[in-house]
């Protein structure tokens, strides 16, 4: 059964860079043809769509926030990072990751962790 688990700083300073790691267990971020995922929810801008990683280290990032965020991987470790830069208290959320296959099929999802940035 494959689970995911967010982890990182749960306050990060306006202007610094948010880097959150999302582990995988009972199964490998490698395996054909699944697409591994970022996304965040606040009260003011709903439900974001960040950006994934592929099975093949292949990316895509949401446009809105490419210029700022990277999506990385370690496959030894079977983690995914995010990486959003020069951040203000707009990017206060509750942030998650999650899997999907290249026919949709969406989960699982990890519990979520809350990013508050602030000075």
């Amino acid at each position: 059964q494959v689970q995911l688990q967010e982890s990182g700083p749960g306050l990060v300073k306006p202007s610094q860079t948010l880097s959150l790691t999302c582990t995988v267990s009972g199964g490998s971020i490698s395996t054909k043809y699944y697409f591994w995922n970022w996304v965040r929810q606040s009260p003011e801008k709903g439900l974001e769509w960040i950006g994934y990683i592929a099975w093949n280290d292949y990316t895509y990032i949401n446009p809105s926030l490419e210029s700022r965020t990277s999506i990385s991987r370690d496959t030894s470790k079977d983690q995914f990072t995010l990486q959003l830069g020069s951040v203000t208290p707009e990017d206060t959320a509750v942030y998650y990751c999650y899997r999907i296959s290249d026919v949709d099929q969406e989960g699982p999802w990890g519990q979520g962790t809350q990013v508050t940035v602030s000075s």
